[in-house]
């Protein structure tokens, strides 16, 4: 984490500031007036700041306020904590209105100011989306040429500020051509600000998108700026959208509709200057047709389309990304990267990636950490994808999100199909037979474990494919307890 930075003339105020919160865990870096802070600052080089700013309102060399502006003129999301003595509560009331955090009065309960700065801190770490420095984001790669239609898209897209849909499936990388949309746009200089809508619950996300006024609903002490105002000047990309509830819908829709907007509780519009980017993995039209999503909406931000392409139809794509996940893990870790043998590769390419590019950048990480040698061989690669059947992979099954394949594509689509009851038949029994038969020649003493591992898995996935995830209601369908699928999910390293 970031350190908190806290700038006083008074020593013995920056003394016991900084024990106590060393105390907390919390890194601190202290100043004597605004000057050090500004030329800090400028001499940051990329560094990120401080998480949360600690001033007093009098110093020598310029004042609280002075440096409160100078600070957000640079850094617009930094919570500021403003300390000022009882006299002084009129500037700190000008302060507030200024855009601090919130102010400290002095002389100051010490348990209370830490608690303060905490909160300052979770504001600061919720809204570190503000300001994304995107060239620290990691790369697009990509020479299928699936991925080079993306990048010709993103070209064509550069000086535009139309609305762009971004469709594929989770892990795709879709918040990725997102940021290269906005770093190739004339709003590159404007901030990128993301924010997932499914991740969010439905009675804060109002607040989150739109911002609140204080006294606006229980526990909102203080205004708060929403997404479009972080956003202002820059990039807004809505993951997720699919999973927007109804009602939001409609206010969304008037915001790309005018370009104004009220806070939660707010009687003033305030003008929103923001292009909207939106992502889902979700089949849009068929959310219109069901009436889960609202037509004109759709229609609004359906503009320009987008598609980006799961990792198993860019195979070609994967050996390159193996290596630059591998590099970068080493790079995190300050280790020296693992090479990985052409048999290793060859075993990776053929693994179907239900989580995409998200799930390589995973194995590969893992494999940093947990392969022991320091060029990795096939045994050394994760159960996931050891138990891969390569003859699965020629023959074009479906894709699915088990831990492994060892059963037959038709096996396969018996099991995975969620819409479907599920043919207990000789037909797919029989076929369930050979396999067992072929694993028990071929000398295997794991059967029972092997394909129970698989069933289990398929009914899991299929159950959570017709509840969107949510556990509880896949457990009731099932017919098992909660914990038993939650037991089951970890066991069998399912990978929602």
């Amino acid at each position: 984490m970031k350190p908190i930075w806290i700038a006083d003339d008074d020593q013995s105020i920056r003394f016991v500031l900084e024990k106590a919160l060393q105390r907390e865990g919390l890194p601190t870096r202290s100043f004597t007036g605004p000057r050090d802070v500004l030329q800090a600052l400028d001499a940051d080089d990329g560094q990120g700041g401080p998480q949360v700013l600690v001033s007093d309102i009098r110093m020598p060399g310029g004042s609280g306020l002075d440096l409160l502006a100078a600070v957000k003129q640079r850094m617009p999301g930094l919570p500021v904590i403003i300390m000022t003595a009882y006299s002084d509560l009129d500037s700190a009331v000008s302060a507030f209105s200024s855009g601090a955090f919130e102010y400290l009065p002095k002389p100051f309960d010490l348990p209370k100011a830490i608690e303060l700065i905490r909160r300052a801190v979770d504001e600061s770490l919720r809204e570190e989306v503000v300001d994304v420095q995107l060239d620290e984001s990691p790369e697009m790669l990509g020479q299928a040429p699936a991925m080079q239609d993306v990048f010709r898209a993103i070209g064509r897209l550069a000086q535009s500020h139309v609305t762009v849909l971004i469709t594929g499936e989770s892990g795709s990388g879709k918040e990725l051509v997102a940021r290269a949309l906005h770093k190739h746009s004339p709003r590159a200089s404007g901030p990128f600000v993301a924010i997932n809508t499914a991740a969010i619950p439905k009675d804060l996300l109002e607040s989150e998108l739109f911002g609140h006024e204080r006294g606006a609903f229980t526990g909102a002490q203080t205004s708060r700026r929403g997404r479009f105002e972080q956003a202002e000047g820059g990039t807004l990309f809505l993951d997720e959208i699919g999973d927007m509830p109804f009602d939001l819908q409609t206010r969304l829709l008037r915001v790309l509709s005018d370009g104004h907007f009220y806070r939660v509780g707010g009687h003033s519009a305030v003008k929103a200057n923001v292009r909207v980017i939106a992502a889902t993995h979700q089949d849009l039209e068929q959310r219109v047709k069901e009436g889960g999503f609202r037509e004109d909406l759709f229609h609004r931000l359906n503009v320009i389309r987008l598609r980006l392409p799961a990792l198993r139809e860019r195979r070609e794509d994967i050996p390159m990304l193996a290596r630059h996940f591998l590099q970068r893990s080493a790079q995190q870790l300050g280790v020296e990267p693992k090479r990985i043998t052409d048999a290793a590769m060859t075993q990776l390419s053929q693994f179907r990636y239900p989580g995409n590019v998200r799930q390589l950048e995973n194995i590969c990480h893992w494999l940093t950490v947990m392969a022991p040698a320091q060029v990795i061989e096939a045994e050394d690669l994760p159960p996931e994808v050891l138990q891969t059947s390569p003859a699965l992979e020629s023959a074009g099954a479906a894709p699915s999100n088990v831990v492994g394949d060892v059963l037959t594509p038709e096996v396969s689509q018996a099991l995975v199909e969620p819409q479907a009851t599920v043919p207990v038949t000789p037909d797919w029994l029989g076929i369930l037979e050979r396999e067992v038969l072929k694993a028990l020649a071929e000398g295997r003493t794991d059967v029972w474990d092997l394909f129970t591992r698989q069933f289990e898995a398929r009914l899991i996935l299929a159950a959570l494919s017709t509840t969107r995830g949510r556990r509880i209601e896949a457990a009731q369908k099932l017919g098992i307890g909660r914990n038993t699928i939650t037991r089951k999910i970890q066991e069998l390293g399912i990978d929602e």
